[in-house]
């Protein structure tokens, strides 16, 4: 499957991905804790770096390649890059992306997502569990993701601050 077979299929009320070729069903709608989950985080984003960056929600594809096309909870793409922002959806990796678990999606985000995230040079992604509420952050250390220790300084302007934010703020707690 290909991203040009995918958009031309018609709608059927249902999400797909597609995992270099393979279009698999996405989960059913997200619950209700998912949804307070990400509406929170987006609002701390928008808050914290709207500025120097543009945040989108699901549903949007980006498109990581002709045979791999995706659909994060949440992404940020700097200012700077927004040349693959397109009428299609996000062409190219975004600089951030987030993922919040639900119960059919646990394996798919921290194993096969990661591992596409990784291949295609997305430089940040987190993973959101609600129900163990838990935010795991990982940055991009060559082809590999490694998870970020969360000691940075209160003053610096960057995700960590963000994440720390979220997890103080809704009593989540950072993977270490």
């Amino acid at each position: 499957m290909t991203y040009d077979q995918y958009a031309a299929m018609p709608d059927d009320g249902q999400r797909y991905e597609i995992f270099e070729g393979e279009m698999l069903l996405m989960s059913p709608g997200p619950s209700s804790p998912h949804q307070s989950v990400n509406r929170e985080l987006e609002f701390i984003l928008m808050q914290s770096c709207r500025m120097d960056y543009v945040i989108f929600d699901a549903p949007l594809d980006v498109i990581l390649s002709q045979t791999t096309v995706l659909q994060p909870d949440i992404l940020m793409i700097h200012r700077s890059r927004q040349h693959i922002v397109t009428k299609r959806g996000i062409e190219g990796p975004p600089d951030l992306v987030v993922e919040i678990v639900s119960p059919g999606s646990r394996k798919r985000d921290k194993v096969s997502k990661m591992h596409l995230y990784a291949k295609y040079e997305v430089p940040e992604y987190w993973i959101i569990d609600t129900d163990s509420r838990i935010l795991e952050q990982y940055r991009l250390q060559g082809d590999r993701y490694e998870h970020s220790n969360n000691h940075i300084p209160e003053n610096v302007a960057n995700s960590e601050r963000y994440a720390r934010q979220f997890v103080r703020r809704y009593d989540f707690v950072p993977f270490e």
